[in-house]
């Protein structure tokens, strides 16, 4: 047997002969070694977790809890999904990297696969979402100058106040969040930031003739959820076709059937230039993203223009083929706009018996509630303190914008376990009085 043929056996990881043994460390520990060990930039809930199934989690001393947050719409298709785990595991053992430098055999079936299915004639394969959307603003620019006949270097970006792509010089210089901002700059030049949701001002900033694309959510995420009036998306495309603009659509959260329908765009019939996607594409085991549109923009990139070391490789392939057909083949777009309507009646009815709740909002699973005080400074308060009393009653879901707690549990997810959740949801209201 040639030596290559060899399948190297996995060693095994002792506490004796490892520097970490993950199977005995306990919550306190770990939280403190994250603390002394690794950089301040997030705020997580005191929870270490160590497994996951479908809707479910558990932290490292066994307690079980229903995940509402679905790493921000990673995990659509539930946590450690056996079709997507397999497909990983398989591909890792067969070829995982070759880089863009060879062709291999996954990239072009991945391609057509997914242009095929959302109706485009080219994909760019990236890994995370804030590469897909710098991917995005590169393509728009470089459209400008070729085809639209915009003057080299003039080319401007419209962007949505409220947005978010990621925390990249290039997305924190179209966000509106002085925390994303502060001591960061100098920022990005070219880019225009108008109201969300709002037909006029874009209008007028799109009117503006080096305007090359603009780049929206269809509903704002990070921002707390915020759904449009219903006839903004068609309005965008119509203005974005009046002015020879791009339409792009930031789906890296709203996509992959977390509204109920594959792209949230498509709740109004609306085709955008270029679609942004990422999350629920890698099935919560790999990052994968992917900008799609057609020739006219797709072509512009010439080689050595753009690219990724890890993009399109062959393990992100085969994960997100099979990531998109597991959403398909087991009805999770459907469920999400079942279970979703389920829970919203169930916030809603929350929401007549206790007053911290000021407004229940979303479309599909992709949900929040907004939450408020008399005392205006401790609106953040009652949203930290009511998610700490979800923890404890078995449900984990995070503040964001400090009075807004986003609801996005795996699409997987049962009306038992929404029951479940409203129950606990309700016990943790219950407790602040």
């Amino acid at each position: 047997m040639n030596e290559l043929d060899t399948v190297t056996k996995k060693p095994t990881i002792t506490s004796a002969h490892s520097p970490f043994n993950p199977q005995s460390i306990q919550t306190s520990e770990a939280i403190d070694l994250e603390d002394r060990f690794g950089t301040h930039n997030y705020h997580p809930l005191p929870v270490v977790l160590k497994k996951g199934r479908g809707s479910r989690v558990w932290d490292v001393e066994g307690h079980e809890y229903l995940d509402f947050l679905s790493a921000y719409s990673a995990v659509n298709q539930g946590h450690v999904h056996p079709r997507i785990v397999g497909a990983l595991i398989e591909q890792a053992g067969e070829l995982s990297l070759c880089s863009r430098a060879f062709h291999h055999n996954l990239l072009g079936q991945y391609a057509q696969y997914m242009t095929e299915l959302l109706g485009y004639d080219r994909l760019l394969p990236m890994n995370t979402g804030v590469e897909a959307a710098e991917s995005a603003v590169k393509l728009a620019r470089r459209w400008a100058y070729d085809v639209k006949g915009v003057e080299e270097n003039q080319a401007i970006m419209v962007f949505a106040e409220g947005n978010f792509w990621g925390r990249s010089i290039g997305a924190i210089s179209s966000s509106t969040d002085p925390t994303a901002r502060r001591g960061f700059g100098p920022f990005v030049p070219g880019y225009n930031i108008v109201p969300y949701n709002d037909l006029q001002a874009l209008e007028e900033a799109l009117s503006q003739p080096n305007v090359a694309g603009f780049m929206f959510e269809p509903i704002q995420g990070e921002a707390g959820v915020v759904v449009p009036d219903p006839g903004y998306l068609s309005g965008v495309r119509a203005l974005c076709t009046q002015y020879r603009v791009l339409m792009i659509a930031d789906e890296i959260q709203t996509g992959m059937g977390r509204t109920g329908l594959m792209l949230a765009c498509d709740h109004e019939h609306v085709r955008p230039d270029l679609v942004v996607l990422g999350k629920a594409l890698g099935g919560g085991v790999y990052p994968v993203s992917a900008v799609l549109g057609d020739d006219e923009v797709m072509l512009t990139l010439k080689p050595g223009e753009h690219g990724s070391t890890f993009g399109g490789n062959p393990v992100a392939c085969r994960v997100a083929m099979e990531a998109v057909s597991v959403l398909q083949e087991e009805g999770l777009i459907d469920n999400a706009w079942v279970r979703g309507e389920q829970l919203r009646t169930g916030l809603m009815e929350l929401q007549r018996k206790y007053s911290v709740i000021l407004k229940v909002r979303g479309q599909g699973l992709l949900n929040a509630v907004v939450v408020g005080s008399d005392i205006e400074e401790k609106a953040d308060d009652l949203a930290w303190n009511l998610c700490l009393r979800m923890m404890e009653r078995g449900v984990l879901a995070k503040p964001t914008h400090g009075h807004i707690i986003r609801l996005a549990p795996p699409l997987c997810i049962t009306a038992d376990e929404i029951d479940q959740a409203l129950d606990s949801i309700g016990k943790a209201l219950g407790s602040l009085n």
